[in-house]
């Protein structure tokens, strides 16, 4: 049983390392919302999501000031779009009227962010996917806080690459299509490899077709907490590293237990997950990359990164799964380079590049996230960073995900200002070298061999 007792050693985390509950999630099944009318189906959106977050808000704020714990987002995920909306939708522009409802719902019950516009195709499209797919651009450029992701490989079906070459179109359009917000868009678009069913984190959140008809996820963040840590063990061995972290991840997980079990108890909806994940933001001293400079590395990207995110990814799950029974979605650490000040202070100093990056997704809890490129980049390149990223997650049997901002107008040095959580970038450098001819072959690539478990 948690109580208020345990919480009383995080104040001094909260006051001085920007420790937070960075999200409550509420999850909300929109299978029964399905209707061959369209207009029918819009209506049954609205309603179910206003029934049961109409008071998410007001709860989340209630209990943040009764327990001195910031709770920093509140948000919204919902059943893959593509499969509620199936049946009524026939054109791209019907999908775009969901993404207006949602968008609506979600401004009225005050949340920040809904994820849910999303389509699973690992293995194969369904024309309703399509659809789906084809309308993101224009749905995310007429809406505020509607997310979009597309799950297009995983260890189980292999990867998808109509999908895949699909998506690197879809990415560019939606650059194009909000290029006067920087192309913005693109900053709420996910591509998966392995993608979960139950992450709160956006903006590649979506309400699993196995979850019950509303849940609770929390979403944890402390980069500072676990730097601050660090600092009091420098030049320790690994086994002292590895202890303090895992230490400190307890302790951080055992607060977002106690947010989540109350959120669920006035909610009266089932709790979820917990998922502890290291999700930087551009404020000062909240930074996964002053985690790995603590660890040891001059710099994010010098010779031991990978190796020292590695620990680091580890430690915490393994802190995470001690303090709680249902840990899941993400959890572990996050490398955005928008949202994380010792990422960007990386790149302009020429220690970070798309290829270091790159690597050290196969160590760390997503992939390649909120990388500004430059915006003549292609739509075949675009796709094959996508492929080589689905690959490092189907290989090693872990979530990747890419989210590229091909910003229209701009090239490598200059920045872009995205604001708020999503700070801002320098465009970095892609390799110029063509992929087209690998991308525009059709079909699927197989799954591995070590996916034949049954």
């Amino acid at each position: 049983m948690i109580n208020i007792f345990e919480v009383n050693e995080t104040n001094k985390m909260i006051e001085e390392d920007n420790f937070d509950v960075r999200t409550i999630t509420l999850g909300i099944s929109l299978l029964d919302c399905i209707d061959t009318d369209l207009n029918k189906v819009n209506e049954n959106i609205y309603n179910k999501i206003k029934k049961y977050a109409s008071n998410l808000v007001e709860t989340g704020d209630a209990i943040g000031r009764e327990y001195g714990i910031p709770i920093v987002n509140k948000r919204i995920s919902v059943t893959p779009i593509a499969l509620v909306g199936g049946s009524a939708c026939k054109k791209p522009e019907d999908f775009v009227t969901i993404a207006k409802t949602l968008d609506k719902v979600a401004n009225e019950v005050g949340v920040n962010f809904i994820g849910g516009y999303s389509a699973l195709v690992s293995k194969g499209m369904t024309h309703a996917d399509e659809l789906l797919i084809k309308s993101i651009p224009e749905a995310l450029k007429s809406t505020e806080r509607v997310c979009s992701s597309v799950n297009v490989g995983s260890t189980k079906t292999g990867i998808n690459m109509d999908a895949v070459r699909l998506m690197g179109k879809i990415v560019k359009d939606t650059a194009i299509a909000t290029k006067e917000d920087d192309s913005l868009g693109c900053a709420k678009l996910v591509v998966f490899c392995n993608a979960p069913d139950d992450n709160p984190f956006m903006a590649g959140a979506f309400h699993g077709v196995t979850e019950e008809d509303a849940i609770i996820n929390v979403g944890v963040s402390g980069p500072g907490v676990v730097k601050k840590a660090l600092e009091q063990v420098r030049g320790e061995n690994f086994e002292v590293l590895c202890e303090t972290i895992k230490k400190t991840a307890f302790k951080i997980t055992r607060v977002g237990q106690l947010v989540a079990c109350e959120a669920s108890k006035r909610l009266n909806v089932p709790f979820g997950i917990i998922d502890l994940s290291l999700a930087p933001t551009p404020a000062i001293g909240d930074s996964v990359a002053d985690i790995l400079k603590e660890i040891g590395v001059e710099h994010a990207g010098a010779p031991g990164t990978t190796a020292a995110l590695a620990i680091l990814n580890d430690q915490v799950k393994k802190g995470g799964v001690m303090a709680s029974s249902y840990v899941g979605g993400l959890s572990g650490a996050f490398i955005p380079v928008s949202e994380d000040q010792g990422m960007i202070d990386a790149v302009n100093d020429g220690a970070l590049t798309l290829e270091k990056l790159e690597a050290m997704t196969c160590v760390c809890s997503v992939g390649l996230d909120m990388i500004a490129i430059p915006g003549d980049t292609s739509e075949e390149t675009i796709a094959g960073i996508i492929a080589d990223e689905s690959a490092i997650g189907m290989i090693n049997q872990k979530t990747t995900a890419v989210r590229l901002i091909p910003v229209i107008g701009k090239g490598v040095g200059e920045i872009v200002e995205f604001g708020g959580l999503l700070g801002y970038a320098p465009i970095m450098p892609v390799n110029k070298f063509d992929c087209s001819n690998f991308v525009n072959r059709t079909g699927r690539i197989p799954a591995p061999i070590h996916s034949f478990k049954n």
